[in-house]
């Protein structure tokens, strides 16, 4: 397997080890052809963002264990749908982007320049 690149073209850093994230639940914004929502967006979460994707159909505070998905509070990490993350964008509710962490697809869908407004540092 290829090593995956993040948005700066360096390897991709993990994400979160607790919770635990990524599609492949590896710690990292991986993905691959069966990931069809692209979990690339390295994101920490705000109450808003939280509020936001609950109202808008996908609820990522209430824990679900037969997903392996503790449910998040503010200030956690977590790979998000690029779908998702610029459509909070566009509402302008995203959370902060880790940049080491957010896969190199996502520049398919917005500028290094515009994310860079939106980083967070480990």
């Amino acid at each position: 397997m290829r090593e995956s690149l993040n948005v700066l073209g360096r390897k991709l850093e993990p994400c979160s080890g607790t919770p635990l994230t990524g599609f492949y639940r590896d710690g990292c914004c991986n993905t691959g052809p069966e990931d069809f929502g692209a979990h690339i967006v390295c994101t920490q979460v705000t109450a808003e963002f939280l509020e936001f994707s609950k109202a808008t159909g996908n609820d990522l505070s209430t824990p679900h264990p037969e997903w392996l998905f503790p449910g998040l509070k503010p200030g956690d990490r977590w790979c998000v749908c690029a779908s998702r993350w610029m459509e909070a964008y566009e509402a302008g509710v995203i959370g902060p982007v880790y940049l080491e962490g957010t896969h190199i697809a996502l520049l398919e869908f917005i500028s290094l320049a515009e994310l860079k407004k939106h980083a967070v540092t480990n």
